[in-house]
């Protein structure tokens, strides 16, 4: 969530961030005016208190002077009865002021780029060498479909379309891309989790997923419960409205989970395939922490998810988000392209983000700075997406009678 006194103390600065992140005016200014007025309304309140308890305090001298108590018993009254209508004033105010704080997106960092959409995107980086053909490479519905290793069919019987069944090698490859992919970023200082597939909502607001994108959860009926959308929602959340040990952090951790989306609003996009399915597996990075650390570990983050598509022989590019790129709880993202020779382009892989203190203000995950709670900051990236990295491999290293090699840093988990 945005921070709500840095708006009061510089609307205009913090206004303009945001409108490069796409708020609406209409909207930053209702948030000015609540916000200025629950100020107002709550300083009213401690001034009716201080002069409630002053007159409190009266009352030992009163009995002494044995003066009537009644004028100053109902004055207090009074006081006490507006300290209460205020104080419902103030609840109502901060209450409304939440509900939109909730829907308004991170700010932007000063190194994001104005865009409208992926089309103004920066590239930043080239990494590795596209493969070349001596055929016409396929794409990997066709390698999987020719083999029967990839079974949409069956898959749109068993649930609806965007769903799979995979069997053979490609099940095989894609339990073996998960336990690579683990053991990787084990071994550069991630710590494994294993985390529940569900989350309550208290645990999908503090990472941004609620209020504003439930119409792309699955929600389970009857029970405070979502099927994940991402391990960062639960990873991040292992620490909500905790004091973390300052001398812990930074906490880096991984984990393999299945993710759930009911892809609102991409209708018509990435029908065929892997690229876009309801139910996909993922392994996840996330970060938490001082934020003096967090820029040093977004890089190294990014460093982890681009050297392990480098160790499996995949080309990629870096790409640096525009703002009308960015996600919601972001205020800066670099994201992995993996070249995919069958579709001829590059396509999302990884995507690496740096939060900064957002997440962290809706979950309540702090440290003690000296006296003081501060709170942390909180990344998350993708590392990788395993379906999109069997589609890589697929259309990278198939040969032209349609079988697939298996990469030589896999073969030992096959």
């Amino acid at each position: 969530m945005i921070d709500i006194k840095l708006l009061q103390r510089d609307f205009d600065t913090t206004a303009a961030a945001l409108t490069r992140k796409g708020v609406d005016a209409e909207v930053l200014n209702k948030l000015k005016l609540i916000s200025e007025d629950a100020k107002d309304k709550r300083q009213e309140m401690e001034n009716v208190t201080a002069e409630q308890n002053k007159l409190s305090k009266e009352f030992g001298r009163y009995k002494k002077e044995k003066l009537d108590i009644a004028p100053l018993q109902a004055n207090i009254n009074e006081l006490k009865t507006k300290k209460q209508s205020l104080e419902e004033e103030v609840r109502v105010l901060e209450d409304e002021l939440t509900s939109i704080a909730l829907g308004i997106p991170n700010l932007p960092d000063d190194c994001v780029p104005n865009g409208a959409s992926e089309d103004d995107n920066v590239v930043l980086e080239l990494i590795g060498e596209k493969p070349s053909f001596e055929y016409e490479p396929k794409e990997h519905w066709d390698l999987g479909e020719k083999d029967g290793t990839l079974d949409f069919p069956r898959g749109v019987k068993l649930a609806k379309s965007r769903f799979v069944a995979m069997r053979g090698q490609a099940a095989k490859m894609e339990r073996a891309l998960i336990n690579y992919m683990l053991d990787f970023n084990s071994k550069r200082g991630f710590e494994e989790w294993y985390v529940p597939f569900m989350a309550n909502s208290n645990t999908l607001k503090g990472t941004g997923q609620l209020p504003k994108f439930e119409d792309d959860l699955f929600k389970i009926d009857g029970e405070d419960l979502y099927l994940i959308p991402t391990a960062e929602v639960v990873l991040t959340n292992l620490y909500n409205d905790e004091i973390v040990d300052a001398e812990e952090l930074p906490l880096l951790l991984t984990s393999y989970t299945p993710c759930f989306r009911k892809e609102a609003g991409s209708a018509g996009r990435d029908t065929r395939g892997l690229i876009r399915q309801h139910q996909f597996d993922k392994v996840e990075m996330v970060a938490i922490t001082k934020p003096a650390q967090s820029e040093e570990v977004f890089k190294k983050m990014v460093t982890c998810a681009s050297e392990l598509l480098t160790s499996l022989g995949l080309a990629h590019q870096k790409v640096q988000l525009c703002t009308g790129d960015l996600g919601f709880s972001a205020a800066t993202t670099i994201d992995l392209e993996v070249w995919l020779p069958g579709q001829n382009k590059f396509r999302e892989i990884s995507s690496i983000s740096n939060t900064k203190e957002f997440q962290s203000r809706r979950a309540k995950i702090r440290f003690k700075d000296g006296k003081k709670n501060v709170l942390t900051h909180t990344l998350n990236g993708s590392s990788l997406a395993v379906g999109r990295t069997l589609v890589a491999i697929m259309e990278n290293y198939q040969n032209e009678d349609g079988s697939i090699t298996v990469p030589d840093v896999l073969k030992k988990y096959m």
